[in-house]
């Protein structure tokens, strides 16, 4: 994914499926209650995906007749099977599921969830997908036994019930049970799965609260790996993504960033190589003297340019504020990309304040395209604004050189 990318839901306890009210039979109070379920998107982000809105045939489908009643009319108004199809499961109708769902999720439970839920599967309604998984990660609550189970379906799940299955475990509680976190790793690393899959299984280990150390050495190892691709890409993110929750929580990040400098100086994949340089960005941790020695190697040294301005990025939060601006004036003189060149004109305010005047001024000496902006800089700071995102804000043309597309 970052995938990112969508907030994960928190589950509600399963016992409290079984206060609902009966849902709505018509389309529209489905909806109404599906509103109030919070929907599962994609950050990769397993591969997650934007919800689908209600397909006018949802719509259509509600005007038809009640669902058939066979029997006597069970609790909550549910219709009842006839004995005759007690011992199967309900039949379902994918075309006409907004009167089914009442049934459902009166009866379900998650020994008889992946039967019940095949012909619903089938929907082409987004809405009832995200419904599904919410439903599933309620009933998988924090039982890592019914996580497991789960996870055993995804391995031969088709179509859209593989993501069902997936995003309810990585949104349910049993998710940080040692064991579920270690069977969701090991499938992750079997390349026996398809590399899609994998990038899934991988993207759903994003909600654990830390990485261990064993675990942080294998997703670093595999991100790192020639033929990883798009399930390589998902572990570095998800590296990244726990270091964020991390950081918000004041933990140490540190072995975090060792293993993401390591990704973006070693990947031999492009696209993984930014990804190790670029996320740390998003957690804004102020760099060590090692992380500086480090982020400064890849700006000399990287051979994609948005990498290096992502490391200008990075190393403008250095503690070693001197060596940085020294760093940003050398680099300057022989930086060919513009957009880099921008980069390091514009950090070098944020590194050093008012400080890096006499250093900008070079730099626009020494490139006449940067005399302008030069100037607004000077003015703003001889106006009394120090703070670098005020005076960023203030520039009167925030991305002169049209280099803001990236991740800023």
């Amino acid at each position: 994914m970052t995938p990112t990318s969508p907030p994960p839901s928190s589950s509600s306890p399963s016992g409290a499926s079984s206060r609902r009210k009966p849902l709505l039979v018509a389309g529209a109070g489905l909806v109404a209650l599906l509103a109030g379920v919070a929907l599962i998107g994609r950050g990769g982000e397993a591969k997650e995906g934007p919800a689908e809105t209600a397909p006018s045939g949802a719509q259509a489908s509600a005007k038809q007749g009640p669902a058939q009643k066979t029997g006597t009319p069970g609790p909550a108004g549910a219709p009842l099977l006839d004995p005759g199809e007690q011992a199967k499961a309900p039949r379902f109708d994918p075309t006409t599921c907004w009167k089914n769902l009442d049934r459902f999720n009166a009866g379900v439970s998650i020994h008889n969830f992946r039967e019940w839920a095949e012909p619903l599967l089938n929907s082409r309604d987004g809405h009832v997908r995200d419904f599904l998984k919410e439903r599933l990660s309620e009933l998988i609550g924090k039982d890592p036994a019914n996580a497991l189970e789960v996870l055993n379906w995804s391995l031969d799940a088709q179509g859209k019930s593989f993501g069902v299955y997936l995003m309810a475990v990585r949104d349910s509680e049993a998710v940080h049970q040692p064991q579920v976190a270690a069977r969701l790793m090991d499938m992750g690393l079997d390349d026996k799965l398809p590399s899609e899959r994998r990038a899934g299984i991988l993207s759903a280990l994003d909600t654990q609260k830390r990485l261990a150390p064993a675990a942080l050495d294998k997703l670093t190892t595999f991100a790192n790996d020639p033929v990883s691709g798009e399930a390589g890409w998902a572990a570095a993110r998800t590296i990244a993504r726990v270091m964020k929750r991390e950081f918000k929580q004041n933990a140490n990040i540190n072995p975090y960033m060792d293993k993401l400098l390591t990704i973006g100086a070693q990947s031999p994949d492009e696209q993984i190589r930014y990804l190790g340089q670029m996320m740390p960005m998003h957690a804004a941790p102020l760099l060590s003297a090692e992380e500086t020695e480090r982020f400064a190697k890849i700006l000399v040294g990287e051979g994609n340019e948005q990498g290096r301005d992502a490391a200008a990025h990075n190393l403008s939060l250095s503690l070693d504020k001197g060596k940085v601006l020294d760093l940003f004036a050398k680099t300057f003189e022989t930086e060919q990309s513009e957009c880099v060149k921008w980069a390091l004109f514009r950090f070098s305010a944020r590194t050093a304040g008012k400080r890096a005047l006499p250093v900008m001024a070079n730099m626009a000496t020494q490139d006449p395209r940067f005399q302008g902006v030069y100037q607004e800089f000077e003015r703003l700071y001889a106006s009394g604004v120090l703070d670098f995102v005020r005076l960023y804000n203030s520039l009167p043309n925030q991305d002169p050189f049209n280099c803001l597309d990236r991740h800023e």
